[in-house]
């Protein structure tokens, strides 16, 4: 098994916890999307509770890679998928809060 197919594993684990039925498929496009920072233990991760990430997250990934607009919705957005994701975990797997968010902003297309 491939290091990108052991990570693909736990990640759907823990999207497990959080839908039912996760799509591996769009999963894996969104892992390979991150590149190699998901080998790298602290770019591999997101803090929920960092200010500073949590502003990473929303201008790189949401206005830059998703092509949204600013606005307090995307805010909502990220503050919902960390509180889904479980604030007891500190830090979380940035495949996964991708994930969560590319689906939530219905931007599946993005990764075609």
């Amino acid at each position: 098994m491939s290091k990108l197919d052991e990570l693909i594993v736990s990640y759907e684990k823990h999207l497990q916890e959080i839908e039912t039925t996760p799509d591996v498929a769009f999963l894996r496009k969104v892992a390979k999307g991150l590149g190699p920072a998901i080998y790298n233990k602290d770019a591999s991760m997101v803090s929920g509770t960092d200010e500073k990430e949590l502003e990473t997250v929303k201008n790189n990934f949401l206005i830059k890679k998703l092509g949204l607009e600013d606005s307090p919705a995307l805010d909502k957005a990220i503050a919902d998928v960390i509180e889904k994701y479980g604030k007891s975990k500190p830090n979380k797997y940035r495949a996964v809060v991708y994930y969560l968010l590319a689906k939530h902003f219905g931007k599946e297309a993005v990764y075609n």
